[in-house]
């Protein structure tokens, strides 16, 4: 948990993770409604990655310049294909990477000091080590069965059901996180169900915090 000398209040940080297509940003918006700040580690990622960024400069001199577009952004896919096939190469660019992600995350979480609340919206929270860092006061794992999970993807993204099961399989299974986790909630239901649950654990922290 990040802490700020000589603070009074301290922010408590709900780290919010779970797996692809499970209902995270449905959540986001909820909590929005709620008027709670999120610091959003995919689009910290993503704005590192544009040109002349730390991430940009990192794979730019790591991978070379074959990796960039003409207009010399991130040539995503190349890069994709790459890391998806040689696990030292996705391992190398988690290295140069995740360090400078996690800085700029505790930057937004700190810039947020003056409030009772953060999400912490980190899709791979866990395996990027996140949670070995002590930042967040708790962490919720938003799940559903594998079944509705991959339905759910192939219409999101339009996929074949084998490359939805390629995309789950490529981060910890749901079933382990669940395991690590301080709050789990079950998707399984409506919009209006997830936004119940997900105020009875807002109401279940403020009393206990």
């Amino acid at each position: 948990m990040p802490t700020l000398s000589g603070d009074i209040q301290m922010t408590y940080v709900l780290a919010l993770t779970g797996g692809i297509a499970t209902g995270k940003s449905t959540a986001d918006q909820f909590f929005k409604k709620q008027n709670i700040p999120i610091v959003d580690c995919d689009k910290i990622a993503h704005d590192l990655m544009k040109p002349k960024n730390a991430s940009w400069q990192a794979i730019k001199d790591n991978f070379g310049e074959e990796y960039l577009n003409d207009d010399q952004t991130i040539n995503r896919k190349k890069l994709g294909q790459l890391v998806f096939s040689n696990k030292s190469a996705l391992n190398r660019l988690n290295q140069l990477t995740h360090p400078l992600i996690f800085d700029k995350t505790i930057q937004k979480i700190t810039s947020y000091q003056n409030e009772d609340m953060v999400i912490l919206d980190a899709p791979v929270y866990f395996e990027s080590g996140l949670d070995k860092k002590n930042i967040a006061n708790s962490v919720l794992v938003i799940t559903l069965p594998e079944s509705i999970q991959i339905e759910r993807l192939k219409q999101r993204n339009n996929l074949t059901d084998k490359e939805a099961r390629m995309r789950i399989n490529s981060q910890m299974p749901l079933s382990k996180k669940t395991q690590l986790a301080d709050f789990v909630i079950e998707n399984t239901g409506t919009i209006k169900e997830l936004e119940s649950k997900l105020e009875q654990l807002l109401n279940k922290i403020k009393k206990e915090g």
